[in-house]
């Protein structure tokens, strides 16, 4: 879950007019007992997945969706960032890790005048996952605000997201803020179940107070109407407190419906969020806590672990 720039590469391929849909699956590969990517499109084609992360830019990976009509949102590693540095260096890069394997002109854009260039660069959004880490205080929501060391990259970012028209993207855990603070959150409303109107807005769940504490924060800075997109939000099956297949159910179940319906949050009523639930598959090599292995919602057989309706 580190910080990483993302490229949200919407890919034309066989829908030319489509859109992304409001729910994707983050595909993350730490683990040794994966299906083949061949496989895998086969699984999210299967189950009308139009929308899917990928976490770097190995090349089978990205062959093996080239042509399906999936949108990819497309992780950039740190250690290339670098080498981003101007317009023309982005796009060379682009061109030797991305589109040698997915072509350009496969790349949903709306073409301003000039040449292929400036239309390719135009065609792709940067941004930069953040956590509640980035935030000083983050409830009530109204009350959140930037953590002031932080403000001096927060502040440039948010110009340039505003200037490119780019979403701000965030990853965002109930699960992870529940069990670090039981004694003051309910498992309901981590779960969508509960609800909180001590404040000027009512909180039913805290997937909504995560996300306007965000939006709050932003406004806070002047920066009002960016769009928020949810890069990765899930409950894990096993291996931690209120772990399980149930409660992975409950929680993504809401969180889809959220997403299709376009409920929004209390303060951006009726706007919809994009979200990635995370993750397609268990990762077994995966550090730190047991439960961050077991965040999958299909097997690897590609049987659903728990009965998701993804539409």
């Amino acid at each position: 879950m580190t910080k990483t720039f993302q490229l949200l590469l919407n890919l034309l391929l066989l829908v030319p007019l489509s859109v992304s849909a409001p729910v994707g699956i983050c595909y993350g590969r730490v683990a040794n007992n994966l299906p083949p990517p061949s496989d895998v499109v086969n699984i999210v084609k299967f189950n009308n997945i139009s929308s899917l992360r990928l976490f770097n830019t190995e090349p089978t990976t990205l062959r093996s969706f080239s042509g399906t009509g999936i949108d990819l949102l497309v992780g950039v590693p740190n250690e290339v960032l670098p080498l981003l540095d101007s317009p023309s260096a982005s796009l060379d890069w682009l061109q030797s890790n991305i589109f040698v394997h997915v072509p350009a002109d496969q790349v949903r854009s709306q073409p301003p005048p000039g040449s292929a260039k400036p239309r390719l660069l135009h065609s792709i959004k940067l941004s930069s996952p953040q956590a509640s880490s980035v935030l000083s205080n983050s409830y009530p929501p109204s009350s959140a605000s930037f953590d002031p060391r932080l403000r001096s990259f927060m502040i440039p970012y948010l110009q340039f997201l505003r200037e490119t028209r780019s979403p701000f993207m965030v990853n965002v855990y109930p699960y992870l803020s529940y069990i670090s603070n039981m004694q003051d959150i309910s498992l309901d409303y981590a779960l969508f179940g509960g609800a909180d109107d001590h404040y000027s807005l009512t909180y039913s769940n805290l997937f909504d107070a995560s996300l306007d504490s965000f939006v709050y924060a932003m406004e806070k800075e002047g920066f009002d109407g960016i769009p928020v997109v949810v890069t990765e939000t899930g409950w894990p099956t096993s291996g931690g407190e209120a772990a399980s297949s149930a409660n992975a159910l409950v929680y993504n179940g809401n969180v889809v419906r959220r997403a299709v319906r376009d409920v929004g949050t209390p303060l951006r009523q009726g706007v919809g969020v994009e979200v990635y639930l995370f993750d397609l598959f268990d990762e077994n090599e995966k550090v730190g806590e047991e439960y961050e292995r077991h965040f999958g919602i299909f097997g690897l057989d590609g049987v659903k672990a728990y009965d998701l309706n993804l539409n």
